[in-house]
């Protein structure tokens, strides 16, 4: 060496092999265009996306569920008419008869009941049974021509009865139907008898089931009870087939009740279940 001394501010030369470049020590190297925040942001916008498909998912069941019952439903309300039915209604014999009232309104009762009897095929014989609750009161009309029965002339037959409640607590309350009797004969030689009604509620109103079944396959909206009758000969071997013929007319509707209601129920069961298990899944990836 010279011993010559280096200007100030110039740093020695390095001898010896060596890096071209200075390494900063500790510091991992990165490739270009690497994001370690953006990638963890994608996958957790990701996860929100499923989570928000699983809540929609589950939303359309709950909302599917829903409107099965409505369909299912609200058609069976449809069928909740009032009826008459009979064990067994024979042509020329007698029979007892039911009159099914239902109460249709949510916020009235029913407190009284008018059934007239058919003008064109009068009964000779009309009897009823007492009803708890219940005053009746039978109203008769005198014939044109009067009708025989047993041998012996009638001239005046029953033509209306009106069953009245004696009371709030005897009345026919919403969501409620209640059954009143009647025994009538000889029953007449013909398919069918309509029994035009009148159903009184608390409030005034009066529904009136009077209206009759055409030839269409439509049910009128508020069709009068019709009675099936049954021929002597087709029951003279099989009364309780004739009983099955007799009342179909008044059971079929409730079937369809029980079956529309069972569907509604089934449908929101299945939909509440799938919506659950989403739910479940959803706490899990969340």
């Amino acid at each position: 060496m010279s011993g010559r001394a280096l200007p100030t501010g110039v740093a020695p030369a390095t001898t010896g092999a060596g890096p071209a470049h200075p390494v900063t020590r500790g510091a991992a190297a990165v490739p270009a265009g690497f994001n370690p925040a953006g990638a963890a942001d994608g996958g957790a916008s990701g996860a929100s996306r499923g989570v928000r498909t699983l809540r929609r998912a589950a939303r359309g069941l709950v909302v599917a569920a829903l409107a099965a019952c409505l369909v299912a439903v609200l058609p069976a309300a449809a069928f909740a008419h009032v009826k008459v039915t009979a064990d067994a209604a024979v042509q020329g014999g007698y029979a007892a008869l039911t009159f099914r009232i239902p109460n249709e309104h949510d916020d009235v009762s029913t407190t009284k009941i008018e059934v007239r009897l058919p003008s064109d095929f009068p009964l000779a014989s009309v009897s009823v049974k007492p009803h708890p609750g219940w005053s009746y009161e039978i109203e008769k009309t005198t014939l044109a021509t009067p009708i025989e029965s047993h041998g012996a002339k009638i001239g005046e037959v029953a033509s209306k009865i009106t069953w009245t409640a004696s009371g709030e607590d005897s009345a026919i309350k919403p969501g409620e139907y209640d059954e009143f009797s009647v025994s009538a004969g000889p029953l007449p030689e013909t398919d069918q008898l309509a029994f035009k009604t009148l159903q009184y509620y608390s409030d005034g109103e009066v529904v009136r089931w009077i209206q009759e079944q055409g030839t269409g396959d439509e049910e009128p909206e508020r069709p009068a009870p019709v009675l099936e009758l049954t021929a002597k000969g087709a029951v003279a071997s099989a009364p309780a087939t004739a009983a099955r013929v007799a009342t179909a007319a008044g059971t079929g509707s409730d079937a369809g009740v029980s079956w529309a209601i069972g569907l509604s129920a089934a449908s929101l069961v299945i939909c509440l279940g799938c919506a659950v298990a989403l739910a479940l899944r959803w706490r899990r990836t969340g």
